[in-house]
Formats: structure tokens, sequence, C-alpha cells
């Protein structure tokens, strides 16, 4: 869900610049890894993780431009669509209830029934994995082709195929 889409970067960033005006930021185009708070200095760490552990961060998170009408037509298109997602620990309490919040404010039921909530995607069955994550690892060999949804963060990724809410029809086939 995070980064792929709701805009987790971005909201982020713009409650950083709100929230701690005095301190440096991170564009998005100049992250250089996957997670937001080895990217800031240690002395802030505290800082950023309150952002993201705070009440109503994930549910009040934009989606992705273009990414709720994709999902809809996706799921349309597709027999079987879940949105695989993990929660941010070790203070999950408000990740894990806010990300079923906004599945259902942005989506609704149908989709709320289709959550897999998991910090390995490695042992979810499917054909496809979109994930803006570079690299996944987990308990198990993945059977699903991992579609990296490209973000700043991953371009220095290679060999898989790069999706954008621009270009998913022709990446995922789907007419």
């Amino acid at each position: 869900m995070d980064g792929v889409i709701a805009d987790f970067e971005g909201d982020f960033l713009r409650r950083w610049k709100e929230t701690h005006p005095e301190k440096t930021h991170i564009p998005l185009e100049n992250r250089k890894g996957f997670y937001v708070r080895e990217q800031y200095p240690q002395e802030f760490s505290e800082f950023v993780q309150e952002i993201y552990h705070s009440p109503g961060f994930y549910q009040n998170l934009p989606p992705m431009p273009g990414a709720i009408e994709a999902l809809k037509e996706i799921k349309n298109s597709l027999n079987h669509v879940f949105l695989c997602t993990s929660p941010m620990l070790p203070k999950y309490e408000n990740c894990v209830l806010e990300k079923f919040h906004w599945v259902y404010e942005h989506l609704g039921t149908d989709w709320v029934n289709n959550i897999i909530l998991t910090r390995d995607k490695t042992v979810v069955k499917g054909d496809v994995l979109i994930d803006d994550k570079p690299d996944i690892k987990g308990s198990c060999i993945p059977e699903w082709e991992h579609v990296i949804y490209d973000q700043p963060y991953n371009r220095n990724i290679t060999g898989n195929r790069r999706l954008t809410w621009d270009n998913w029809k022709e990446v995922l086939n789907i007419q």
C-alpha cells in the first residue's frame, strides 16, 4: 500500500516540513534508500518515527494519483486481486487499524476483505507483487514476479518490470 497506492513519502515530507521547518529535509527525488528513517541523521530518528507512528498518519495518506482508478480496473480485469501490506514496526497500533480504514474509505468493503497483512510477503502466493520496496526477502522463495512500483529510491534496481499508475496497463498487459 504505502508508496504504491497511498502516498507515504509525499505525506511524510509534508508533515516533516510542517512539524520541523527548522530541520533539514530530504526531497523525495534525492532519496537513496527505501527506509525514510535511514535517510535522516541518527539524531532525527525519534522525530521521523514520531510522524509515521502518530495517530491518523496512515488513515489520512492521500492516494497516489491514478491508483484508485487503476485498482478498480485491475480488479475488473483479473480473477483475484489482493492488497499485500506490511505493518510498520515496532509500534504497529495505529498503522494496522488505519490501513484497514484507508482501504475501506478509498476502495470499499470488498477490498477490505482482500487485505493481506504480513511482514513476510514471500509467503503469499500469486503471479505478481507490485511493490516499491527494492529487495523483498523472507522465509520462502517467492512464487510471484516482483514488479517494482517506480520511486526515486528504487531506481538503482534493474532487471524488474517497472510500473507507475500511468503505464500500468502496458506493464501488466491489460487491455
